[in-house]
C-alpha cells in the first residue's frame, strides 16, 4: 500500500531521543535512521548478481531494482528506521561452540536458529514501535520489514550508522559484534538522519582465513555458492561434492566467521527468552536429530526458522555430516557402526535427494 501522507518538518532532537527510548523499551538494542539513497551499493549488487554469486537465490535477481531503491518498494518512503536485536542467549560459550565443531558426532546448528523464528519476534515489536510513533507524531504511512522484502538491509543499517561492514560482509558494531538481527520501518516523514560510523576491522583477516569453503573470496566479497549457510539453507539441490567434507558437522548454517571475529568477544547476550535454544539444539548428536520423523521435525521446529527448509533438506544436511563422521579417525568404531546402521535402514525409502547423500556418506 503506497505511503500517501505528505511529509512535514519535524523537531529533531526531542523526537530522536524519544525514538531511542521507545526502541529500548521494546527490547531493541540499536536504532538509527537513514534515507533511501544507496549510492555505490547498487552497482556492487548488480556486479555480484552478474557474476552469479547468488546461486539459486533467484529472488535476489528478480527484485534487484527494488533492493536498490526502497522508495520503489513502498512509494512515498523518505526515511528508513533501522533497528537491531541481539540474539545470543546467556548460556552461549564460544569455546564450547569450537569444541562441538571438533566432535564429528555432534550436530551443529547456527546459533541464531536455535530459538524462535526471529522474523516473528522482531516484526511484532516493529509493528508496535510504528504504532507508538504514529501516536506521537500523528498519522503516517509506514511498513515494517524483517528479512521479509527485497531490501538491502545490511547496507541500509551500515549507512544509518548501526555498524560497519565486516570483511565477511556482515554488519559489526562495538556493542554486539555481529550477533544481532536487523529490522526496518519505512516511513514517509523526514525524521532526523544519523551519521555513518567508522570501520574498525583494521588489518584483521580472521574471518577470511577461517572460512571452511573459502566463500569469502576477498575482503567484503562473498560467493554465496560456496557458503555453508547457503549450501545448507538456501540451496534446494544436492550439495556439491567438493564442499561436503568442508561442511564437517554443520547441519544448518555456519558461524565460523562470527566465532573467530574479535569483536564478538564483546557481544552482549540477550535477555529475551524467545532466542533460548529449544529441543536440545546446540547439544544434540547427529544420530538424535536423524532419529526424528517428519512429523517430529515439523512439530519440534514449529515457530523456528529451520522449519522452512523442510524435512528433505534437513536429512540431506544430516547425511553429509554423518558421512564426515564416518570418514573421521576421531570417531569410535561403535559410533560409526551406529551411524552406518541408521543411514542404511532408511536408504530404500529415502527420496532421491536424501538417498544420493546417504549413498555418498556410506562410501566413507
Amino acid at each position: 500500500m503506497p505511503l500517501s501522507t505528505s511529509p512535514q518538518p519535524l523537531d529533531g532532537s526531542n523526537l530522536r531521543d524519544w525514538l531511542g527510548e521507545q526502541a529500548a523499551s521494546l527490547g531493541l538494542d540499536g536504532l538509527r535512521i537513514t534515507d533511501t539513497h544507496l549510492g555505490p551499493a547498487t552497482e556492487r549488487l548488480q556486479e555480484w548478481l552478474a557474476e552469479g554469486r547468488h546461486g539459486h537465490m533467484e529472488y535476489m535477481e528478480r527484485h534487484a531494482e527494488l533492493r536498490s531503491h526502497p522508495e520503489l518498494l513502498v512509494p512515498g518512503t523518505v526515511r528508513v528506521i533501522c533497528v537491531s536485536m541481539n540474539y545470543l542467549p546467556p548460556e552461549t560459550d564460544f569455546d564450547a561452540e569450537w569444541q562441538r565443531l571438533e566432535d564429528p558426532t555432534q550436530a551443529v546448528v547456527s546459533m541464531y536458529a536455535r530459538g524462535r523464528d526471529y522474523h516473528k519476534v522482531l516484526r511484532n515489536r516493529l509493528q508496535e514501535f510504528a504504532q507508538l510513533i504514529e501516536e506521537r507524531i500523528g498519522k503516517l504511512g509506514y511498513r515494517v520489514f524483517t528479512d521479509s522484502a527485497p531490501l538491502m538491509e545490511v547496507e541500509l543499517a551500515r549507512k544509518a550508522g548501526l555498524g560497519w561492514r565486516g570483511k565477511h560482509t556482515l554488519l559489526l558494531n562495538r556493542e554486539s559484534g555481529s550477533t544481532f538481527f536487523l529490522g526496518e520501518i519505512l516511513v514517509n516523514v523526514p525524521l532526523p538522519l544519523d551519521p555513518e560510523i567508522e570501520e574498525h576491522c583494521g588489518t584483521c583477516t580472521s574471518c577470511i582465513d577461517i572460512c571452511p569453503t573459502q566463500a569469502i573470496t576477498a575482503p567484503y566479497q562473498l560467493d554465496a555458492r560456496r557458503c555453508i549457510s547457503y549450501l545448507t539453507i538456501e540451496n534446494p539441490e544436492a550439495i556439491p561434492v567438493e564442499f561436503r567434507s568442508a561442511m564437517g558437522n554443520r547441519v544448518y548454517g555456519c558461524d565460523d566467521c562470527q566465532l573467530i571475529c574479535p569483536w564478538n568477544k564483546f557481544a552482549k547476550r540477550t535477555e529475551l527468552p524467545d532466542f533460548a535454544r529449544r529441543h536440545g539444539l546446540g547439544r544434540a548428536s547427529l544420530l538424535h536429530l536423524w532419529s526424528w520423523t517428519e512429523a517430529e521435525f515439523e512439530q519440534r521446529h514449529e515457530g523456528s526458522a529451520i522449519r522452512r527448509i523442510g524435512y528433505s533438506r534437513w536429512r540431506r544436511n544430516l547425511a553429509v555430516a554423518m558421512g564426515n563422521a564416518l570418514a573421521s579417525s576421531a570417531v569410535a568404531d561403535s559410533d560409526k557402526s551406529a551411524i552406518r546402521t541408521a543411514l542404511s535402514e532408511v536408504l530404500a525409502q529415502a527420496d532421491p535427494l536424501v538417498a544420493e547423500h546417504i549413498e555418498w556418506a556410506l562410501k566413507a
